[in-house]
């Protein structure tokens, strides 16, 4: 059966080939309402099918969005994901995802498949991105929204949460709770990037710390970020001489490291040892105890990531605060704190 073609939707409409184009493609031309309906007709009654591929070589644009995170196999960048995939559909684009594992080479390799993929745009949600990826970017000149993290190397509109009030807000509720001071289950590096989400959850349990009055020496851990990892660190942690009355972590994850090293301890949570995550993942609720953790509108911070990678009215120019869309924090109240 030969293939239909739209010379084909064209003759039976009664049409140019240049009006199906337009109303396949939504434009550049308007067409009026009876003509649409006779195409659409048309393509309805022949079963017709746009070729997808010629479409993308012709407008240089393909209905795909690509996506780099630092590892999907981690709750918050699955669920970003996810609601970034949602998001694309309400659009009619569909998400390609890869994984950077943290490491720059790996960000660079897929940065340059998508872009050569000829994308509709980029969202990329980053640990730090090197001054190569910045270079790429550069050169490609592509459509990229930073969602999750500003890092300094790339001047790009963001998306991101209240990390900072956040993790304030969360350390001052274990305070609140009466315990003489919260250690903090940072990240893995000493002195982490400037706009990279953990150093800013950080930077909010100093503030917090230092409001109250209290020290932070000797207070803040190196940690990776996923469970496995974070679960060795607090066992040495938690079974040294000065084990800490709360613990406020930079991700659930770690927190559920945490919880895990406490249980096999036989250290009560909350009555022994009071923990706070940073997230709101869904696993935080089903933890034992249940997590208290910090929220963000992942759902609205998709919807605002996509919105701005493909439409260039909202991507507006200026100075990197009028370049900034940034999303409020909520404190979730659960028992690992001490309330209930």
């Amino acid at each position: 059966m030969a293939k239909v073609t739209r010379d084909d939707v064209a003759r039976l409409a009664g049409t140019s080939t240049a009006v199906v184009s337009y109303v396949i493609n939504n434009g550049p031309r308007p067409v009026a309402p009876a003509t649409r309906e006779r195409v659409l007709a048309a393509i309805k009654q022949l079963g017709y099918r746009p070729d997808r591929v010629a479409q993308a070589m012709a407008s240089r644009r393909t209905d795909l969005i690509g996506m780099i995170v630092p590892d999907a196999r981690q709750p918050f960048f699955a669920e970003m994901a996810h609601a970034v995939e949602q998001a694309a559909a309400e659009r009619g684009k569909m998400v390609l995802v890869g994984n950077s594992d943290y490491r720059d080479e790996r960000e660079v390799h897929y940065l340059r498949a998508f872009l050569g993929m000829r994308v509709s745009g980029l969202i990329l949600v980053s640990q730090g991105p090197s001054e190569r990826a910045a270079a790429e970017i550069e050169a490609w000149d592509a459509r990229v929204v930073l969602l999750h993290e500003r890092p300094e190397a790339i001047d790009d509109v963001a998306v991101v949460t209240d990390d900072v009030g956040g993790a304030q807000l969360a350390t001052r509720h274990l305070l609140e709770h009466g315990n003489a001071y919260v250690a903090c289950l940072g990240g893995t590096e000493e002195t982490p990037a400037v706009g990279d989400p953990v150093a800013d959850h950080v930077e909010g349990w100093r503030r917090a710390m230092h409001e109250s009055g209290r020290s932070t020496e000797g207070r803040l851990f190196q940690a990776p970020y996923n469970r496995y990892d974070a679960y060795q660190v607090a066992l040495g942690l938690l079974s040294g001489p000065d084990r800490p009355p709360a613990i406020f972590c930079a991700t659930d994850d770690q927190a559920f490291g945490v919880l895990r090293a406490a249980r096999e301890l036989r250290i009560d949570v909350p009555g022994e040892l009071a923990v706070a995550g940073f997230d709101d993942v869904k696993e935080a609720g089903l933890t034992d105890p249940p997590l208290t953790t910090v929220h963000s509108d992942r759902p609205a911070m998709a919807r605002a990531a996509v919105d701005l990678v493909l439409d260039d009215s909202l991507r507006v120019s200026g100075s990197r605060r009028e370049r900034l869309k940034q999303f409020p924090s909520a404190l979730v109240v659960r028992r690992s704190c001490g309330c209930g």
